[in-house]
């Protein structure tokens, strides 16, 4: 029997669902899912692995218009996994009332296959279902036009069927016992970051970056050690907070998590760091991984 294999981009503007649909289609918690915008910072390749195909899912930075230079950088993943995609899904929030124009700059002239996936249709009309179909049907010409809810999990395994058939015969790119491209490591640090973005207000979780300086596995621990970096000396206090207890509550919030991630017990240590404006500077975003 013949095995397919292909790259599938998730592409869209912040906060429609795009993490929340990668979730559900690999069942793993590979992306972050938080409820504020812009948490995807990274291009993440998930896979689906089984005996006849393997398909690898890109979860993008959501598409906005850069103001500095690590958002140039989210925005150069996002033109790099458009550029090797055998199937592109749009994924679009029904009750989006804004324009969505930076997205189609991107994809309106592309040649790869497009399917709109209308998500979280749970609260929707069958009536705001037939406009929206006809909008995208109009603007995208895509090859088909799907109501979801990425949350609910409803229509997405369907969606796997529909996915197949856009993909070619090819073998396995990536070793089938995996489910990503990214290490623990990666994953650990990303982990941190969600804490940070679920415990701080306004900009403290878009100055922050999280660095894992060791990690070391011992038979019944596997210890680690973060750096959370900011950019402000105010910004350190705050992610210390009073005596330390906020430091503390995202380290032990974080520990939990990442002790389930690896499926064993975890000593984390978490420092905090002022490197001031990183987001603004080449050589640091280098160093961060944000370099294409």
């Amino acid at each position: 029997m013949s095995h397919k294999s292909g790259f599938v981009s998730i592409i869209g503007k912040p906060n429609v669902g795009k993490s929340t649909l990668m979730n559900a289609l690999i069942g793993e918690k590979l992306s972050i899912i938080t409820p504020k915008a812009q948490t995807t910072r990274h291009r993440i390749l998930g896979m689906v692995n089984e005996e006849n195909y393997q398909i690898v899912f890109s979860d993008t930075p959501g598409i906005i218009k850069p103001k500095y230079s690590l958002q140039d950088s989210m925005m150069n993943f996002v033109n790099s996994s458009l550029t090797d995609a055998d199937l592109i899904l749009f994924v679009t929030d029904i009750n989006e009332k804004h324009d969505e124009s930076d997205v189609l700059e991107k994809i309106e002239n592309t040649e790869i296959p497009i399917i709109v996936l209308l998500n979280k249709i749970d609260n929707a009309t069958q009536e705001q279902v037939e406009e929206k179909s006809a909008y995208w049907q109009e603007k995208l010409n895509p090859k088909n036009i799907y109501a979801i809810s990425a949350l609910h999990k409803y229509n997405i395994d369907g969606l796997m069927d529909v996915i197949l058939g856009f993909l070619p015969v090819h073998p396995p790119y990536y070793d089938k016992e995996d489910l990503t491209d990214r290490s623990q490591r990666f994953f650990v640090s990303e982990i941190v970051r969600e804490k940070v973005f679920n415990n701080y207000q306004k900009e403290i979780p878009y100055s922050t970056e999280v660095i894992v300086k060791s990690f070391i596995e011992e038979a019944k621990i596997t210890r680690i050690s973060v750096e959370i970096i900011v950019e402000r000396d105010s910004q350190k206090n705050i992610l210390i907070g009073t005596g330390g207890a906020m430091l503390k509550k995202v380290g032990t919030e974080a520990r939990k998590d990442i002790e389930k991630f690896l499926d064993t017990k975890v000593f984390l240590e978490t420092f905090v760091k002022v490197i001031p404006d990183w987001r603004t500077k080449k050589n640091y975003l280098k160093s961060f991984g944000y370099d294409n």
